[in-house]
């Protein structure tokens, strides 16, 4: 039976510096420097945490005030083609009746904060505010009937949606989502530019 050794090469060692304490030879790495920081400061700390809650809210709702201006669009166009006014009203009932079936159950169990954010978002995606667009579906009565409820939770339905003011980190997370779910938003958009085609 033979053994044979593999050749040693140049490319086998690796040369380090070395140094010799009696008789051992401790082998010597040097490493780039490391700076070592105190602590966030709390209120960025604080900060941080709300900017996470946030766009948590926004991933979670953002599909929702979609889905809600493709509606709202679909009935808007459909509505011109019902010329009498109770067909008109018998359709929106119908969607109405449709809506509630699909998302009641999860529009329930959203947070008082989702729900801002969502009022926020609908009014970015459809260009209108929130108590604009129930007014129209619902009446005058019910748009402030909502709006009152929705002040008491520290809401506001007929707020603008403002992307360079207050709803400016708002703004920067839909944008990153939009970024980052770039082939479902442009089916989205292309969904969008057949409808008003159309």
């Amino acid at each position: 039976m033979a053994l044979f050794a593999q050749q040693k090469t140049a490319t086998d060692s690796i040369l380090l510096g070395a140094v010799i304490e009696g008789r051992d030879t401790i082998p010597m790495v040097f490493l780039e420097d490391v700076d070592i920081m105190d602590r966030v400061p709390k209120k960025w700390a604080k900060k941080q945490a709300a900017f996470n809650r946030l766009r948590y809210n926004v991933y979670k709702t953002y599909p929702y005030a979609v889905i809600a201006a493709g509606v709202l669009r679909d009935v808007h166009t459909n509505l011109e083609f019902i010329p009498e006014e109770k067909a008109k009203k018998k359709y929106m009932k119908q969607v109405e009746k449709e809506l509630k079936a699909k998302f009641k159950g999860e529009l329930e169990n959203l947070t008082i904060s989702q729900g801002q954010v969502l009022v926020k978002l609908i009014n970015r995606q459809t260009g209108r505010n929130c108590f604009s667009i129930i007014k129209e579906v619902k009446g005058g009565f019910n748009a402030v009937v909502y709006q009152s409820v929705a002040l008491l939770f520290s809401n506001n339905l007929k707020k603008a949606y403002d992307p360079a003011g207050d709803d400016r980190d708002l703004e920067m997370i839909v944008r990153e989502l939009e970024a980052t779910n770039y082939y479902r938003y442009q089916y989205y958009q292309q969904q969008q530019q057949r409808q008003t085609k159309n």
